[in-house]
C-alpha cells in the first residue's frame, strides 16, 4: 500500500495569532511538515528568490508594504497557495491567481483538514498522470467554490448544465438555479479541473456528460437548453464526444 506523500509547507502571516494556529493544526497533520513560519511578505519574497521551495503556501492577504496578492503576482513560480484571510473581498482575486482553497479566520480545524486534502490531490494529480495508464488516481473532487455576490458557495459541477460568459462575468446554470460568478471566462475555464467541460464557443462552456441531443448545431441539455457550438469549435468538439 502506497505510503501518504508528506508535503513541505510554509506560513507567510504578519498576525502571531493567526501564525500559530496554523502552525499547531499542521502539527496535527501527518500529511503536512512545515519548513518556515514568515510574518511579512517581503520576506517570503526573499526567501522564494533564494531559491527555496517548499509544495504549499498558507498566505495571508492583508500584510503590510507588499500584501499577499501581490506576492503572488511577482513569483515566477508560486506553490500550491492556501490563502487564509479575515476577509471574503479577495475572492475574485484569489480565483482569478488560482489558489487551491479559500480559509475566511478564523477557521476550524476541519476546514482546514478539507483544504489540505485539495492540496494533495492537486501535488499528486501530476505525479498520477506521468505515471501513464497503469497509475490510478483518485477520482477528482466535483465541487468548487466561487464567489456568488458576498458568499463563497459551494457548487457541485456535476449538476453543472453550461457556463455562459456576459460582459465581465459568467453565469453558471444547473439544473435547479443559475449562479452569477463576477469572473473571467478564461480564469474560469483554467481553474475547472474536469476533462469533461469543454469550451465549444467563444461565449460558452458545456458540461459533455449533460448533452441529450446535437441539433441546428447545438448542444440541447435538460431543461430544454439549447448550447450553439462555434464553427471554430466543432472538429475538437465531436471528437471529443465520441470519447465521452
Amino acid at each position: 500500500m502506497a505510503t501518504a506523500p508528506v508535503l513541505t509547507c510554509a506560513i507567510i502571516d504578519d498576525e502571531e495569532i493567526n501564525r500559530l494556529t496554523l502552525e499547531h493544526y499542521i502539527s496535527l497533520t501527518d500529511s503536512l511538515q512545515l519548513v518556515t513560519s514568515l510574518d511579512d511578505a517581503l520576506q517570503g519574497l526573499n526567501y522564494f528568490r533564494a531559491g527555496n521551495r517548499v509544495d504549499v503556501l498558507f498566505l495571508d492577504v492583508q500584510m503590510p508594504q507588499l500584501n499577499g496578492l501581490d506576492l503572488l503576482r511577482v513569483l515566477s513560480d508560486p506553490p500550491i497557495v492556501i490563502l487564509t484571510t479575515a476577509h471574503e473581498d479577495f475572492a475574485v482575486d484569489a480565483f482569478d491567481l488560482r489558489v487551491t482553497d479559500y480559509l475566511v479566520k478564523p477557521f476550524d480545524y476541519a476546514r482546514f483538514s478539507r483544504a489540505v486534502q485539495r492540496a494533495l490531490q492537486q501535488h499528486t494529480a501530476p505525479v498520477a498522470a506521468a505515471a501513464g495508464p497503469a497509475a490510478a488516481p483518485a477520482p477528482p473532487d466535483n465541487d468548487l467554490f466561487v464567489k456568488v455576490n458576498n458568499k463563497m458557495v459551494r457548487i457541485n459541477f456535476d449538476e453543472v448544465l453550461y457556463i455562459e460568459a456576459l460582459s465581465d462575468y459568467v453565469i453558471i446554470v444547473t439544473d435547479k438555479q443559475k449562479y452569477i460568478v463576477y469572473t473571467t471566462m478564461k480564469a474560469l475555464d483554467a481553474r475547472l479541473p474536469f476533462d469533461h467541460f469543454v469550451r465549444v464557443h467563444r461565449s460558452y462552456i458545456l458540461n459533455m456528460r449533460r448533452i441529450e441531443a446535437i441539433e441546428d448545431g447545438a448542444a440541447v441539455v435538460p431543461g430544454g437548453h439549447h448550447v450553439p457550438i462555434g464553427k471554430s469549435y466543432q472538429e475538437a468538439f465531436f471528437r471529443k464526444l465520441n470519447r465521452i
